[in-house]
């Protein structure tokens, strides 16, 4: 009598459960207040285990909108991530006989189990893996209190990053280090919390630390790059003097009709800032002159000018190289022979010395 009881009571509770199991397996969020974590939980031995459930969170990382960006900018990166862990399945621990009371607690720690898979209080922090991309530490810590499986954070994390002008074109792998835990173990209490001061308290939350790692990667778009290779010629103060400036395309793609441009300010001046460069592929360089007049008063000394190159990219658009440096030596200028001054100084000498002697010859009388 006792094991057809055992049975109906088997079949009557345990098929409508495994489906309101499955249920709430796709639907962990609907599951409220029994992932809150506001207890110490009590030791083994005034707890019962009646099953072991496997599988625990799986969380990814993906990037809200565009992964490319270009040299030089400096970007928010808006970072989801997302829980796809599942429960694989259960596995009896223990019998509950024929005992009503411990059927329906082992059913309550069934639903209770299908909280394994949730994350709790995640930590997030982004750390760059090359020193030419740059995490802005202010944006760099976020906080999650939970993440549910299927369920996406309200707000995604934001962090701030910068790219440097001189960075190859590529794909680069940014860091996101996690670290949260999870419900590992559930066992219900039967009433023994009365002993630890908790009567309303019917089951244990036992939980495991997990400390992870996921990859981000971006993008940095090729594009023509320029660097001024090489300057030939010298300034002199006072007078106008040639300069050579050769530009080298260092980038990953060709740039077309590009013109170089020089910024000078005073004492420096040109007549002409712009010289015809052509289409350029990258590696190849070439060499332009700029004609640059200097003051009379000009400090002989090194003077920085400015310089950028503007062309076409491949989808036609105008584009800006960055700004480049050309350093300039500027001489005090040769100081001349001044003939004519020479010859009337010597004719004075001669007067001088005639005069002299014709008076001495005079006094000698």
């Amino acid at each position: 009598m006792n094991v057809n009881y055992g049975k109906i009571m088997t079949k009557k509770y345990t098929l409508p459960l495994v489906a309101c199991i499955l249920l709430s397996v796709c639907f962990v969020a609907a599951v409220p207040s029994v992932s809150a974590k506001e207890y110490l939980p009590p030791t083994y031995e005034y707890t019962t285990n009646y099953y072991n459930s496997y599988g625990e969170p799986d969380i990814s990382a993906s990037i809200i909108g565009d992964v490319e960006f270009e040299r030089g900018e400096t970007a928010r990166l808006e970072v989801v991530l997302a829980n796809r862990g599942v429960i694989y399945g259960f596995k009896a621990d223990q019998g509950v006989g024929t005992s009503e009371t411990e059927h329906e607690l082992s059913l309550q720690e069934l639903e209770y189990e299908t909280m394994r898979t949730t994350a709790y209080g995640i930590k997030a922090s982004l750390v760059s893996t090359t020193d030419q991309i740059e995490v802005d530490a202010e944006t760099n810590i976020h906080t999650l209190e939970e993440l549910y499986p299927g369920v996406l954070p309200e707000d995604p994390m934001v962090f701030t990053i910068t790219i440097s002008e001189n960075i190859p074109a590529g794909v680069y792998i940014l860091e996101l280090p996690l670290s949260y835990e999870y419900q590992k173990d559930v066992r219900m209490t039967e009433g023994e919390s009365v002993i630890l001061g908790e009567p309303d308290l019917d089951h244990a939350s036992f939980y495991e630390n997990v400390e992870t790692t996921l990859q981000i990667p971006i993008v940095v778009e090729p594009e023509a790059m320029f660097e001024v290779t090489n300057v030939t010629g010298t300034l002199e103060a006072g007078s106008t003097n040639v300069v050579n400036i050769t530009y080298t395309n260092i980038g990953e793609l060709p740039a077309e009709d590009a013109v170089a441009r020089i910024v000078v300010m005073k004492p420096l001046s040109t007549e002409r800032s712009t010289r015809s460069l052509g289409s350029m592929q990258p590696g190849e360089s070439r060499t332009v002159s700029f004609n640059i007049a200097s003051e009379q008063s000009a400090i002989a000394k090194s003077y920085g000018i400015d310089s950028e190159i503007k062309y076409y990219d491949e989808d036609g658009e105008d584009s800006f190289s960055n700004n480049m440096k050309v350093s300039l030596e500027l001489n005090e200028p040769q100081r001349q022979i001044n003939v004519i001054g020479l010859a009337i100084a010597g004719i004075v000498i001669i007067l001088i010395v005639l005069v002299v002697k014709n008076r001495r010859k005079n006094g000698s009388k």
